[in-house]
């Protein structure tokens, strides 16, 4: 009873108060975060992003230091003596240290991931080969979500190289291709048309940091002549964006008649005169024996015609 009275008050008094450092550590975490909310719940500001980073890291931090302590002084109150244990504790340290070098290196590199402000939780980032939203950040690991709603845990030791596509603003570029036919100032004038159209929309223009940038003819392609735009967006709005520009660029230009080709492909066999039509002589036994049958295997991106009447008397 005694010591119930004492000694069992006392850890009582150290587990309340462990678990009020931790409670206050994460009110003062969660409060600051709302200093810097914007009130948007679409996006994420530069601020906002730091603030929810460095918050989740601060309640782990403060957790683990409070746990260690509140467990120490417990053992000390079970009179346990708690001095050789330090000591055997620090040479354990020690040993697994050196056994254990790929952790240390983890802790060191988050804790310049955190002070550099490589990236934050919200960011979505390239890293160690894996892509994602930054859902988690610890002086260990950083957890990223995909698109296929993957979770993919790095080791902050591997960051070596770090992709960050929303960093304070994120760019679509996006690449129209038209028909060899079309006249390319018409067509980009449709296209900054369609951008400035955006740029006004109540919905998406507050997406858009920059106006549409048509940057000319990008390349000659098989089939296309490749035009490139741009449009300087907040950050994580880049994606939405691009697929909205391209739903308007289909309507405009089947509005105003502008083509967008698919792949067309000429194929030339033999001794044949492509020019006339004509097709060489060991071609006929094939194509007589697939007459009647050419509607049924015709795509829209080969076809193959044969009549008898483009080979010449005496050919057979």
């Amino acid at each position: 009873m005694e010591w119930l009275l004492t000694s069992g008050v006392r850890i009582l008094g150290i587990i309340a108060g462990a678990f009020a450092v931790a409670g206050l550590t994460a009110f003062v975490s969660h409060r600051t975060e709302r200093l810097f909310d914007d009130d948007d719940p679409s996006t994420m500001n530069e601020r906002e992003k730091r603030a929810a980073t460095l918050g989740k890291v601060l309640r782990n931090i403060v957790a683990v230091v409070v746990s260690i302590v509140a467990l120490l002084m417990i053992l000390r109150e079970l009179g346990l003596d708690i001095a050789p244990l330090l000591t055997g504790v620090g040479i354990a340290g020690i040993a697994i240290g050196f056994g254990a070098q790929s952790i240390v290196k983890d802790f060191l590199a988050g804790i310049f991931i955190l002070i550099e402000d490589q990236f934050d939780v919200g960011d979505v980032v390239n890293i160690a080969n894996k892509s994602g939203l930054v859902e988690k950040i610890t002086l260990r690991t950083t957890t990223l979500r995909d698109l296929e709603g993957k979770v993919h845990v790095v080791p902050n030791g591997q960051v070596d190289v770090v992709t960050n596509m929303t960093k304070k603003w994120s760019r679509s570029v996006v690449d129209i291709g038209v028909a060899y036919k079309e006249n390319v100032d018409r067509v980009m004038g449709v296209l900054q048309e369609v951008g400035d159209a955006m740029a006004s929309d109540s919905e998406y223009g507050k997406l858009i940091i920059e106006p549409l940038e048509v940057l000319g003819v990008q390349d000659f392609s098989d089939s296309a002549v490749q035009i490139r735009v741009m449009f300087t967006t907040v950050p994580l709005k880049q994606w939405t964006v691009g697929r909205e520009f391209r739903r308007r660029v289909k309507l405009a230009f089947d509005e105003k008649d502008i083509e967008i080709p698919f792949p067309h492909r000429t194929v030339y066999l033999g001794d044949g005169d492509p020019m006339s039509g004509r097709l060489p002589v060991e071609l006929v036994k094939s194509d007589r024996d697939t007459a009647g049958r050419q509607d049924a295997d015709e795509t829209p991106t080969a076809r193959r015609t044969a009549t008898a009447s483009n080979i010449e008397e005496g050919e057979e």
